[in-house]
C-alpha cells in the first residue's frame, strides 16, 4: 500500500508490520523512522545490510523465527535494499511471522522494482516515497523550527540559510541547531551572522568538535583545533554549542538516573532528538556524572567571559578549555 508521508499520522502503523521507506532523502527516510515508526514498534532493534543478510539466508531466517523470554518480539532494520531481498521478503510476508517487523530502507526504486511493487500493492504493507527536498520544503522546515524556537529573522536571511545548505536536510538541520546555540536568550539574528556562521560549514563542524570532545576522542578533537583558526565569533559560537550541549545532556542524565533507561528518556526527549544524535549521546552520558555536567556548565561561562574580557588570548583560552574536556 503506497502512503505519502503526509498521510502518515492518520494510519494506525502498529496494525503493519511491514515497511519500505525509499528515496534519494536519507535524511528525511531516517526523521521518519526514528520519529514516527520506531515509537509504536518493538524496541528490540536490529540492524542489518541487505549484503549480510544474503550472504546466510538460512542464518537470518532462523533469527528473526527464534523466540526468546527476553526478546518476544523485534524490529528489524535492513539498509541498501534492491530488488536482490524481494523473495526472502516475499516469503517472510506469506509466513506472517508473529512479533515481528520490518523496515526496509532503500534508495531509488525504478517503477518496474519487484520489491516496490511488492510493497505498493499488498495491503499489508506500507510503501513510502522520499523525493528529494526541493527550496520551498526546506523554507517551510527552516520557518517552522525559528517560529517554534521564537527567533527573529527575516525572510531574506531564511533564504540566504536555505540557500547555503546545498539542498540536504541533514545539513539544514545542523545549521539551525548552530544558529539556535548562537542566538541564546537575544533571539534574533542579522544577515552578517548568518553569513559568518554558514560560512564555517567550510571550515568546520561546530557541532562535531564539541562531540568529539564530550566523548574524550582527543585524536579527533585534535585534527578538527589543528585544521582551523577560529576567530572571535568562532570561539563564541563553540561555547555556545557546548553550554546547548550540555543542558540538554543533563535533563537526558537526570532522566536516565530517574528511570534506568537511557534509550527511554532519549525517545521521550523534548525537542525530539535527532536520529544520528543519538549514539553520541549514549556515549557521552556514559562518560559524564551529573555533577559533572553541572559544573562544566558553570565553566563554559565563565570561559565565555574571560573570552570577552580578553580576546587577544581567545583562541588559547578555547583550546584549553576544549581540549581539557577529552582528559579521563
Amino acid at each position: 500500500m503506497i502512503v505519502k508521508f503526509f498521510e502518515l499520522k492518520k494510519k494506525r502503523l502498529d496494525n503493519y508490520s511491514l515497511f519500505l521507506l525509499y528515496g534519494n532523502n536519507k535524511g528525511f527516510i531516517e526523521e521518519t523512522i526514528e520519529s514516527f515508526i520506531k515509537p509504536i514498534l518493538s524496541k528490540n532493534i536490529f540492524n542489518y545490510e541487505e549484503s549480510e543478510i544474503l550472504k546466510d539466508i538460512e542464518s537470518f531466517m532462523e533469527e528473526i523465527q527464534n523466540k526468546s523470554f527476553f526478546e518476544n518480539d523485534k524490529l528489524i532494520i535492513i539498509s541498501r535494499v534492491t530488488d536482490k531481498i524481494y523473495k526472502l521478503i516475499d516469503e517472510i510476508l506469506e509466513k506472517k511471522i508473529i512479533d515481528l517487523s520490518i523496515i526496509l530502507k532503500a534508495g531509488s526504486l525504478e517503477k518496474k522494482s519487484k520489491i516496490r511493487n511488492l510493497f505498493e500493492k499488498n495491503k499489508e504493507t506500507i510503501c513510502i516515497p522520499f523525493y528529494e527536498d526541493n527550496v520551498q520544503s526546506l523554507t517551510t522546515i527552516a520557518s517552522n523550527y525559528f517560529r517554534d524556537k521564537k527567533i527573529n529573522i527575516s525572510q531574506e536571511n531564511i533564504n540566504l540559510l536555505v540557500n547555503k545548505t546545498g539542498g540536504d536536510r541533514i545539513n539544514l538541520k545542523n545549521e539551525l541547531e548552530k544558529i539556535n546555540a548562537f542566538v541564546g536568550t537575544k533571539k534574533k539574528i542579522n544577515t552578517d551572522e548568518i553569513i559568518k556562521l554558514t560560512n564555517l560549514v567550510e571550515n568546520f563542524n561546530v557541532s562535531d568538535l564539541v562531540d568529539s570532545s564530550l566523548m574524550r576522542n582527543k585524536r579527533r578533537t585534535l585534527n578538527i583545533i589543528n585544521e582551523n583558526i577560529f576567530s572571535i565569533e568562532d570561539n563564541i559560537l563553540i561555547l555556545r554549542v557546548y553550554l546547548a550541549k550540555l543542558k540538554r545532556l543533563l535533563k537526558i542524565k537526570k532522566e536516565t538516573l530517574l528511570n534506568k533507561n537511557v534509550d527511554a528518556a532519549l525517545l521521550t526527549f523534548k525537542p525530539p532528538i535527532f536520529w544520528k544524535d543519538k549514539d553520541v549521546i549514549k556515549q557521552q552520558i556514559k562518560i559524564w556524572t551529573y555533577d559533572k555536567i553541572q559544573e562544566l556548565i558553570i565553566k563554559t561561562n565563565n570561559t565565555e567571559y574571560l573570552i570577552k574580557k580578553n580576546p587577544s588570548i581567545s583562541n588559547n583560552l578555547i583550546t584549553n578549555f576544549i581540549l581539557e574536556q577529552t582528559k579521563n
